[in-house]
């Protein structure tokens, strides 16, 4: 029995993590903001720290033309008191050129307690793609 209830409370920490990234993919930041308690602080790649989903919703707007997740799987951790959701996925989207892009890895891990996202933390290969590009740019300018 209380397998069957640790695993309906993942589920739904699991959906309230889901609901968080399509509101921010939007991008409605504040819409996100409703899954998640005041203050949360969101670490995000480079160890950029924000207290708001406004925070990443532009700095992604300075990285991107625009961005979305492919969502692929939600791993959930159960613990005494919390939940700890992991989101892993691809992004795809435009950079700030136009030029298309897919297949950039991100994950993103989130700790849930009492129904909202206390703490997050985000992973992706936004800037070795980056760094790819400028490569590239470098070597067709020799």
């Amino acid at each position: 029995m209380l397998t069957a209830v640790r695993e309906a409370e993942s589920q739904s920490d699991a959906d309230i993590v889901r609901a968080y990234l399509e509101a921010s993919m939007r991008p409605d930041p504040d819409a996100a903001a409703k899954f998640m308690k005041p203050g949360t602080t969101i670490t995000f790649t480079g160890g950029r720290v924000f207290d708001h989903p406004r925070g990443p919703t532009g700095f992604n707007a300075s990285r991107y033309a625009w961005v979305k997740k492919r969502m692929d799987r939600f791993d959930v951790c159960s613990g005494d008191g919390e939940t700890v959701v992991y989101s892993v996925g691809t992004l795809y989207g435009a950079w700030p050129d136009g030029t298309p892009f897919e297949g950039n890895r991100y994950v993103d891990r989130f700790v849930v307690k009492d129904g909202l996202i206390v703490a997050m933390d985000v992973w992706n290969d936004s800037a070795e793609r980056l760094l790819a590009r400028m490569d590239s740019a470098d070597q067709a300018k020799v």
